[in-house]
This record gives structure tokens, C-alpha cells and sequence, in this order.
């Protein structure tokens, strides 16, 4: 089944890999993406964006520009958002201008101009703290920590008699927390996408993708995924920067498995009106994953900062129940991360990167969200 697909914020990182992976089971592509400079630098096209895909610069708050990309269009792919916990902290009206109104004015060109499926791009961020069980081996949804206010405070949640909980693989029907500005507009994209779909004879469906590694991320980007964060500090020789003590837990899935799984949501009749976890299933702490990419980028000399403060926003322990996926989609991602990471340090080894994670932390310690 061959399609036209338009892939909004189809230059961007996760984007690339998408168009790359649709090209190559036969569909036409289409993107609309503003390049924005904070992510893309100076530049009117991407240069691994594949020459067969068709490239509509615009914003997709613009209504305009988001009808003429929508005909002769067969299915989308939502990608296009702004990306960052902790900027979305500050730039709030940003954020939800862009996530918010963007997925909004999409939604709403697809009235007049209907596709067959819709494949938003939601995140873990949606369920703030993961699922945790308590001493007494029950589900705890809504772990809260309290702020910490002494060095002997345990940074992980306890229940409420002050029991430590421990954290297990998320899955889909944990209820949302949202604990920043990002995790709201992701999961209005989300909800905004089922809402409007089925109200309108199409078919939805929405990925929460975990934390996304691989090659071709925006390194000078100090708000992006935190390996390419780490790839800067790296590359530059400056120690990594990790928050709290840098046991926080996380599922780091590589990006041609998450571009599969999009090409997969987009074509499987069993996907429509699915929301999934996309995600290795593995967990790891922020600390090993700093390590093991010092070791893959030859920089073994340079240990991670890890400076034992708090960011407003961020949460201690989120990994990713895949079993829905695999059940429905028959989605596992394949890629081993050793060898996802020395495909990243080797892509890294040949870029420049300006390193703005001082900048970025800096700006959030002077509004008060580092603490």
C-alpha cells in the first residue's frame, strides 16, 4: 500500500529517520517543518533530509501553508512540537503555542482535507514519575516527591509512611501526571489527535516515545535528548552534566527503531486508535549511559558532573512497559545500545558543536527552577 504521507517536523531528528524508513517501503513523502535555528543552525534543508522527499518550509501554525501541504496527502505523521523539559519551564507561551495551537490548526485543515490515519508523536513525559510498587506489593500511580531539604533526604519517592517504593516498567494505562509544560502539550497533541479523528471518520494513533538516541541529533541544542547533551559536553572536553545524583532510571530506545515504529502505526490496520509505549524496555541510570558514552567516544578521562540539585519539572524514574506494542504491532526494538552508541560516537567524532549547557543552566537556575 503505497501513500502520500505528510510528516510534520519531518526535518527534524526523529523526522529524518521517518522519511528514510517510509521512502524505503514505497511511499511518497511530503514534509513541513519551520527549521527553526535553535535546532537546525542556518540552513534551508537538512543535509541527509533524502532528496526524493518534497520540503515545505513553514510554521504549522500556519493555516495557509498547513492546506497546501495536507493535498493529495494520504496519511500524517505529527512530529512537529518544541522539545525541552526544562525550557518549557520558562517559554511557556512558546511551548504551547507551538505544540498546543500547532496540533490545533492540523487538526483542524483536516476537516476540509481528511487522510485516511493520523500518527502523533506523544512522550513519556506524559506520566510524569513512572509506576513504582510499594513495600506491600501494590501499584503506586501518583509517586510525589517531596522537596529535598537536607543532603540525607532520599531523592526517590516514598508512600505515605515514608516506605521507599520501588520503580517498574511504565505502561500505557498509568493515569497522566503532568509535571511540566512539555508533558502538558504532548498529551493535548495526543488527546487533540484521537478527539479530532474520530470525530471526523479518520483514524488515530499516538506513540509515547521514550528517550530517543542515534545519530544526527542537535548537539548544540542544550535542550535536546541527553545524549546529545552528553555528546557535546563530550566532544568539546567538558565533563557531562547530570542533575540529582544520577541514579534516575530511564529507557533509551535508538531512533531507526522509533522511525520503524512510526512506519509500522502508520500502516498495521491494528494500530488505529492505539495509544504505545515506544521504548528499548531496558533501564538504565543517567550515570552508566554518561560512562558508557565517555567509553564509546574514546573520552574515558572525563567523568559526569553530577552536581546532586533538582530541576523543576524532571522526574526520578520512568521506563517503558513495551508489551502493548509487541502484542499489537509486533514492535521490539532490535538495536543493541553498545553498538547504537558507538554508531552515535562515531557520527559525533565528525561534527562541531557549540556548547550552550552552562547557557541553558544558567537560565533556568536565574528563574528559580534549579534547586
Amino acid at each position: 500500500m503505497s501513500e502520500t504521507v505528510l510528516v510534520t517536523g519531518g526535518a527534524g531528528f526523529i523526522g529524518r529517520f521517518v522519511c528514510k524508513e517510509l521512502l524505503k517501503r514505497g511511499h511518497q513523502v511530503r514534509v513541513l517543518d519551520s527549521l527553526i535555528e535553535q535546532v537546525h543552525g542556518d540552513t534551508d534543508r537538512p543535509a541527509d533530509l533524502p532528496v526524493e522527499v518534497e520540503l515545505i518550509r513553514a510554521d504549522v501554525r500556519n493555516g495557509d501553508a498547513v492546506t497546501k501541504a495536507l493535498k493529495g496527502v494520504d496519511s500524517v505523521i505529527h512530529l512537529a512540537a518544541e522539545v525541552g523539559v526544562g525550557q518549557s519551564m520558562y517559554a511557556v507561551e512558546r511551548y504551547t503555542s507551538v505544540n498546543d495551537v500547532g496540533t490545533a490548526v492540523l487538526t483542524e485543515k483536516l476537516i476540509d482535507n481528511p487522510v485516511r490515519r493520523i500518527v502523533t508523536a506523544s512522550s513519556m513525559s506524559i506520566y510524569g514519575e513512572g509506576l513504582y510498587r510499594d513495600a506491600d506489593g501494590n501499584f503506586v500511580q501518583d509517586a510525589e516527591r517531596l522537596p529535598r531539604t537536607s543532603d540525607s533526604q532520599s531523592w526517590d519517592p516514598l508512600d505515605r509512611q515514608g516506605r521507599p517504593l520501588t520503580p517498574v516498567a511504565t505502561p500505557e494505562w498509568k493515569h497522566p501526571n503532568l509535571a511540566s509544560i512539555y508533558a502538558l502539550g504532548k498529551y493535548v497533541q495526543e488527546r487533540t489527535t484521537m478527539i479530532m479523528a474520530g470525530a471526523y471518520g479518520m483514524e488515530g494513533v499516538c506513540l509515547r516515545l521514550f528517550n530517543v538516541y542515534g545519530p544526527g541529533q542537535a548537539l548544540s541544542n542544550p535542550y535536546t535528548g541527553v545524549l546529545a547533551i552528553f555528546s557535546s559536553r563530550l566532544l568539546n572536553g567538558q565533563r557531562p552534566v547530570i542533575f540529582e545524583d544520577g541514579e534516575q532510571r530511564r529507557d533509551f530506545v535508538y531512533v531507526g527503531d522509533v522511525a520503524r515504529a512510526f512506519a509500522d502505526a502508520l500502516e498495521l490496520p491494528q494500530a488505529a486508535g492505539g495509544v504505545f509505549n515506544i521504548g528499548s524496555g531496558q533501564d538504565r541510570s543517567v550515570t552508566q549511559v554518561a560512562q558508557s558514552l565517555a567509553r564509546a567516544m574514546g573520552k574515558n578521562d572525563i567523568d559526569p558532573d553530577i552536581v546532586s540539585k533538582t530541576r523543576v519539572g524532571d522526574i526520578r524514574h520512568c521506563f517503558c512497559d513495551t508489551s502493548l506494542a509487541a502484542d499489537r504491532l509486533g514492535f521490539r526494538a532490535t538495536r543493541d545500545f553498545e553498538e547504537g552508541l558507538a554508531e552515535l560516537a562515531e557520527w559525533v567524532a565528525e561534527q562541531e558543536a557549540v556548547d550552550r549547557v552552562d547557557q541553558a543552566k544558567q537560565e533556568l537556575e536565574a528563574r528559580g527552577l534549579v534547586a
